[in-house]
Parts: structure tokens; sequence; C-alpha cells
């Protein structure tokens, strides 16, 4: 049984604990505190408000031990406001949160009149069929470096991305029906050898 924890500070925290809850072998959890990082073989970093979850992290003393699990190779998922607490460079923002991912994330990249929207995609190495993704005043990746590999552009900005044991997206999961990334982020748990 993986225990993956899911950042409950702010934001789509019980939506991805429903959906981990659903699949074999999975049990998702609320991660409040450091000491409950320890219990965890991954970690979610839900979408809400990244300033707001970025003071959080601070307030509750969470910042220092996420970014040093993870440095140590703790799998970690970041969706919208959770790829930009993960990079190490905001476009026009010199907040480093917890600085860990080597992309630079354009934040409401999209812009709000277009506030959100929707796509239907292919993605062979997350998934054999199509993948319904939300797209909520989303991020995307404006440059990262060669250690980070694309898992999907559109439109010519790069919307998810993985880099050894940390994935971001920019879209929210865990407002479909779909486990599809929910299952990749389970398989790279296993695959890693993080203890």
């Amino acid at each position: 049984m993986k225990k993956i924890g899911v950042l409950a500070v702010q934001g789509a925290v019980r939506e991805h604990v429903d959906m981990l809850n659903q699949i074999e072998d999975v049990q998702g959890i609320l991660v409040k505190y450091a000491h409950e990082l320890d219990f965890v073989d991954g970690l979610i970093i839900p979408g809400g408000e990244s300033t707001a979850i970025g003071r959080l992290l601070r307030d509750f003393g969470l910042l220092e031990p996420l970014r040093t699990k993870i440095e140590a190779g703790l799998p970690v998922w970041g969706t919208c406001a959770g790829m930009i607490l993960l990079a190490k460079k905001l476009v026009n923002d010199d907040t480093v949160h917890l600085g860990v991912m080597d992309i630079e994330v354009s934040r409401n990249g999209y812009g709000r009149q277009l506030g959100s929207f929707e796509k239907v995609v292919n993605i062979p190495e997350v998934a054999d069929g199509d993948i319904p993704l939300t797209f909520i005043r989303a991020p995307y990746v404006n440059s990262m470096g060669n250690s980070v590999d694309v898992l999907l552009e559109i439109d010519g900005r790069i919307v998810a991305c993985r880099q050894s044991h940390m994935l971001a997206t920019a879209f929210h999961p865990e407002i479909t029906n779909d486990l599809s990334f929910h299952k990749y982020f389970v398989r790279m748990i296993k695959k890693q050898s993080y203890d």
C-alpha cells in the first residue's frame, strides 16, 4: 500500500485525496505538519493560490522540511499553483518558494480573461487513451533546464513536465473523472527507490 500525501494547507486538497483513494493499493492522506512527511511515499502540492500556500508553508514550518525531503528524493507532483511552488524561478517575480525544479514559470500565464479552458489530449507516456485537461488561470513553463523532460505542450507552451522524481502540471486533473495523471504519479513513486 502506497501512502501519498496531499499538502493540506490550501487549495484543491479533498479532490486529490478522493482521486488517490480510487486507485488500487493507494491511500491518500492529508499532510499539514512537517513530521507527517515521514509517513508518505510521495506528495501532491495541489492547485490553489500560490502566494497563500507559500505563506502557509512558512507559517506551518513546512517549507524547509519539505524542500529537504524533495531534494533527498521524495516524489512530488505540483498541480497549477504547485507548479509555481516547485519552480526555481518565476517570470517577473523574485519570489522563490521551494525552488527545487529547474523551471521558470509564468504565473497566470494564460491571463485572467481566458479564466479557464479545457482540452483533450493524448500523452502516450501517461495513458493509452485521451485525457481531459482543465486549466484554471493556469501557469505555464517559460523555460527549463536540460534535465527537465516535456510531457505536454499546448500552443507552444509547456504545461506538463518532469524532472527525475518531480512532476509539474499546469492543469487540474483532480477536477475531472480521469485518473490517468494520478496513476502516472503512482507509477513514478513505485519506480523511485526513496526511503
